[in-house]
């Protein structure tokens, strides 16, 4: 993982790759670019925060034995993010307690690091256990990411459920370096 660019850094949250020539044009372009998709999406999802707040307070009132099913099964893990933010972390963790894992990993792909690391902390251990693991061995970036926003209990857990080789340190962002080290200090 080297480090990244303007480009990859500013449009990251979008989880697609940037355009080779986009890697052509100068700073001042590459600003505006980034400007632009930020207004395009930003015009795409206008009222979506409204609906996405209706929903999370209108699901308070209904049982998680209800909810879940349906959202897995007919409601896109992008959408259950959108709700997710709108919703405290108690009861967004609720939720994510009851998510199949498969399921939660991909709504947590479209939620804020921060969120879902408080949603984590609030988690049954078991629960945030598996997660963290499979993250780890799924999408490493996205579990460093959200580690960069964990306390000292939860790096606690994570030291525990993994092995950092020291090769990793040439590979990595330079953005976890401090995280990783406060990560084998507490594994020793």
């Amino acid at each position: 993982m080297p480090a990244m660019n303007y480009l990859e850094r500013e449009l990251e949250w979008t989880r697609l790759p940037v355009p080779e020539v986009l890697y052509e044009l100068d700073s001042s372009q590459q600003e505006k670019v980034v400007e632009y998709v930020k207004h395009v999406v930003d015009a795409r999802t206008e009222g979506l925060d409204e609906l996405y707040h209706a929903i999370s307070t209108i699901v308070r009132y209904i049982p998680h034995f209800v909810v879940i099913p349906l959202m897995v099964d007919h409601i896109t893990p992008q959408i259950s993010a959108g709700v997710c933010e709108k919703m405290g972390v108690d009861q967004a963790s609720g939720y994510a307690n009851d998510l199949p894992l498969e399921y939660f990993s991909q709504v947590s792909l479209h939620i804020r690091h921060e969120l879902v690391a408080g949603i984590l902390g609030k988690m049954k251990k078991h629960k945030a256990e598996k997660f963290i693991r499979h993250e780890l061995q799924h999408d490493l970036t996205h579990m460093l990411d959200i580690c960069l926003h964990f306390d000292e209990r939860m790096l606690r857990v994570v030291a525990g459920l993994v092995a950092l080789p020291h090769e990793l340190d040439a590979e990595v962002d330079e953005r976890y370096r401090e995280m990783l080290g406060r990560l084998r200090a507490l594994q020793e």
